[in-house]
């Protein structure tokens, strides 16, 4: 259904390619708008069968508590962030101590866990995506509220439109420079994370003032 849901929305299933430097590919319209809502409504009730089935299932549950202890100390001396990292005790969760986009506006909670075993990681992963189910929630009712432009009007970053390029030399020659030469950015160096579902995602990117990077460094969730 979320494979669905993301078709819809960028013609593409398993790898929607929906974001763009300065914005979006296109908007979305009302029908996809309800269409994430349905999910959202059916998704609650699927995910309180699965609590249900496993939450008090003596044999899951002793094939899980104390297996796999990672304390909090190990956690930070490893690097380990995300769902893995909360669930022995570190709190943190970027979209709330460097919230980027619109986390700041938005009302979750970190969910958090001490034990630091895989019960507790499974127990942390749950109600996240409860959480995950509230905050789309909150995103889909702003859509509504708040209906505007999904792309920067900036030339120099935003590519003209198909109709614009068809129709303007001056659009043209812009598009042709913008995907033959790409950016051109000041010397220096900057780093940017998001909290991806397995823990933080960061770019660490060093310009020296070329159209393409002097160095890429991606820090992925996972093996650091």
């Amino acid at each position: 259904l979320i494979n669905d849901i993301n078709e819809w929305a960028s013609g593409q299933r398993f790898h929607p390619s929906y974001t763009r430097v300065g914005g979006l590919q296109r908007d979305v319209d009302d029908a996809w708008i309800n269409r994430v809502r349905s999910f959202l409504k059916g998704f609650l009730p699927a995910h309180a069968d699965i609590c249900r089935l496993l939450n008090r299932n003596r044999i899951f549950i002793d094939r899980c508590r104390g297996i796999g202890v990672l304390t909090r100390e190990e956690a930070i001396n490893r690097s380990v962030t995300g769902p893995v990292a909360r669930a022995s005790g570190v709190v943190r969760d970027l979209r709330k101590n460097r919230p980027y986009l619109a986390y700041d506006a938005i009302d979750f909670n970190v969910v958090c866990a001490q034990e630091g075993d895989c019960l507790a990681r499974y127990l942390v992963r749950m109600e996240e995506m409860r959480q995950s189910n509230r905050i789309i929630q909150q995103c889909v009712a702003w859509l509504r509220a708040n209906p505007g432009p999904v792309m920067v009007d900036e030339r120099k970053v935003r590519p003209p439109s198909r109709e614009e390029m068809k129709g303007d030399m001056e659009s043209l020659i812009h598009h042709f420079k913008l995907f033959t030469e790409g950016y051109s950015v000041p010397v220096g160096d900057t780093y940017a994370a998001v909290e991806a579902p397995k823990g933080e995602f960061g770019i660490y990117l060093v310009s020296d003032g070329a159209n393409k990077p002097y160095r890429l460094k991606i820090r992925p969730p996972g093996y650091v």
